[in-house]
């Protein structure tokens, strides 16, 4: 099976400090670094945000297609744009919340 380097979930970002930013920039990249098999069907999106007067980083993970649980995210919700998992993040070193949104971009189709 042939592996694409083009990045097949977008990434977006709303920060309202600048606590997570130097992370968010780390995780950015990093996103955009995963590759999927060619042709794969589930594309989606990620995004970190901050909400005013939590500390915490937010985000959420957006596919296409309804996938199975991953441990430690919420969801899915269902919006026009797809199913909607979602994590916060206080503490977690940047390469384990990067690991964490990994596994939860390649969750495999409920």
């Amino acid at each position: 099976m042939q592996i694409t380097k083009e990045p097949f979930f977008s990434f977006h970002q709303n920060l309202v400090t600048d606590d997570w930013t130097a992370d968010v920039q780390i995780l950015g990249k990093g996103i955009g670094e995963f590759a999927a098999p060619r042709g794969a069907a589930n594309r989606g999106s990620v995004a970190c945000f901050e909400v005013a007067g939590d500390p915490s980083l937010h985000v959420n993970v957006t596919h296409s297609h309804e996938t199975k649980p991953v441990k430690g995210w919420a969801g899915p919700g269902v919006s026009a744009t797809g199913f909607i998992h979602n994590r916060t993040f206080s503490s977690a070193p940047t390469v384990a919340i990067l690991r964490s949104i990994r596994e939860m971009v390649f969750a495999a189709r409920a």
